[in-house]
Parts: structure tokens; C-alpha cells; sequence
């Protein structure tokens, strides 16, 4: 099995998410049975791994390239499960966000994926059921499109991609028909939110049927501003206290993972109203070093 994380851009937040990431897998990964990928663009923040993973460096020009010619941002994530599969077509993969981690034991997981089960983070739901604005557009714009054998039609559900697990029998065809699918929503000017990930979760429910890989993986991405202190204050007393890799994984071990919520709804609406607050009231009374 190959694990793969995707981390582009500036933002440092990123990259501490996913060495934490990289960490809770590796108390359970075998050396020749299972490697973990990173494919980035800013390669240096990985350097504490260095033994843990194999980078597949990345430039600004291939991730221009793998937008595709409607310049879609996240068709990258399609695109980087693509390149690595193309690597190593015998092995499944096991894509992950960065605001992702593993918090029990893999192996019913992994058994299921080697037999020929594919997953996704989490189901949401069938898209033509779903509630909000983005998802009732888009299923407008959707529903008929015509993929040769098959329709979307409303059996078809959304599943969220911050975990996409693709077994090894048919994952290039799998990979190949979500590009085309991505590609034909963009061509045609789907609301472009969902797009990947609906792409992705068509896909593979028309390749393989899909399960979630929400027993095992924790996606914290509606509690990013908390999840992200917490792992900066981990990383900071490994480092003032010189850990080992292997140090920090047993630390990980003892991490309390219940202690924080994944999704927090009114800290989201808290933080938006404080930005409003300080854009309409900056502070005056600052003081600067004076050269």
C-alpha cells in the first residue's frame, strides 16, 4: 500500500499538518509492504522525514499543467493520485489530505482495500438530496450528464474526499474515468466548489462501490484554527526537547484525539464575526522597533 499527501502553497499551517499526519501512520507501516509519497513543492519541510518518506517534488509549471486547460485548481489532487499510481500500478493507494490522521489500527481497513474495496473519507449523501446552495446548483447543472455507460443520476452520492483509498485491480481505469468526469463538469461550467470531489466519488462508486474510511481517519477540517494550535504546541516541545522521529511517535501514541471536536460550527461563525470586528475597528496604538 502507498500512502500519498498533497502539499502545495505558502502556507506553513499545511505542511505541520501533514508531518502530524505522516506520524500517526507510522506506528503500523511495514518497510516493503507500505511507503508513504509526498508529492510538494516546497520539499524542505519535509526534511525531519527524511527517512520516513520518498518525495515526488513537484514545480509550479507541472501543477499549471495538471489544472488541465480550465485551469482547475484542485484537479491536482486527481492528477497527483494519477502520477503515483502510474509509479507503482500493483500497489494500492491511500490519498490523504493534510488536515487528516489515523487514530486506530489499519490492518481490517488495509484488507479490505488489498480484496478490492475502495473508500472515501465519508458518505454525504445522495447529491440530489443535499441541502445547501453549492450542492443543489450543482446537482442542476449535473444530473443526465452523459458518460457512455452511464448517467449521474440521483443514486449517485457525494463523498468527501479528504481520504480517497483506490485498490490496485482497476485504479488507472478508476483514475482516468474521474479526470474525464472532472474535465467534462469543468467544460461545461459546473459551480466548480465540489467538482474533484464528486468526480472522484462517481468514479469510484462505478468502478468499485465505495466505502468510509471514517472508522479510521479523522478529517478535522471544520476545527483547522484549534487542530492547528494544538499540533504547533506538539511540534514546538519535540523540538525544544530535541525528539527523535521515533520519540514522536510514541508521543503521538498518547496524543488525546477526543479532546478536540473535528467540526466546530460556532467557533467557524466566532471567527468570522471577530474578523469583521477587527476590519471595521483596527488597532491604532502600535509601537515598532525604531532603527
Amino acid at each position: 500500500m502507498n500512502l500519498l499527501l498533497l502539499t502545495v502553497g505558502p502556507h506553513l499551517n499545511t505542511y505541520s499538518q501533514a508531518n502530524f499526519a505522516i506520524l500517526s501512520f507510522l506506528p503500523y507501516l511495514q518497510p516493503g509492504q507500505h511507503t508513504v509519497y509526498v508529492c510538494t513543492d516546497h520539499p524542505q519541510y519535509y526534511q525531519h522525514l527524511a527517512q520516513e518518506v520518498q518525495l515526488l517534488p513537484v514545480t509550479q509549471e507541472q501543477l499549471t499543467q495538471w489544472q488541465g486547460p480550465h485551469r482547475f485548481f484542485w484537479r491536482i489532487k486527481i492528477k497527483a493520485i494519477e502520477h503515483l499510481m502510474s509509479q507503482a500500478p500493483d500497489q494500492p493507494v491511500v490519498y490523504v489530505d493534510s488536515d487528516v490522521f489515523l487514530f486506530q489500527p489499519p490492518q481490517a481497513w488495509w484488507a479490505q482495500l488489498q480484496s478490492g474495496t475502495a473508500f472515501m473519507h465519508q458518505m454525504e449523501g445522495q447529491l440530489s438530496a443535499l441541502k445547501s446552495k453549492t450542492e443543489k446548483k450543482m446537482w442542476q447543472q449535473v444530473q443526465g450528464m452523459d458518460f457512455g455507460a452511464f448517467q449521474i443520476n440521483s443514486r449517485h452520492q457525494m463523498w468527501n474526499a479528504g481520504v480517497v483509498a483506490v485498490p490496485a485491480q482497476q485504479n488507472l481505469a478508476a483514475i482516468a474515468l474521474a479526470l474525464r468526469i472532472c474535465d467534462q463538469m469543468c467544460a461545461q461550467q459546473v459551480t466548480p466548489r465540489l467538482i474533484e470531489q464528486f468526480a472522484l466519488s462517481v468514479a469510484l462508486q462505478e468502478t468499485y462501490g465505495l466505502q468510509e474510511a471514517k472508522p479510521w481517519l479523522a478529517h478535522y477540517w471544520g476545527n483547522k484554527e484549534e487542530w492547528n494550535e494544538r499540533i504547533a504546541q506538539f511540534f514546538l516541545a519535540a523540538r525544544l526537547e530535541g525528539c527523535t522521529v521515533a520519540q514522536e511517535v510514541v508521543r503521538l501514541q498518547l496524543f488525546d484525539f477526543t479532546s478536540l471536536a473535528l467540526v466546530s460550527r460556532n467557533k467557524r461563525t466566532r471567527a468570522r464575526l471577530l474578523h469583521v470586528v477587527d476590519r471595521l475597528f483596527p488597532l491604532k496604538a502600535q509601537v515598532f522597533i525604531e532603527k
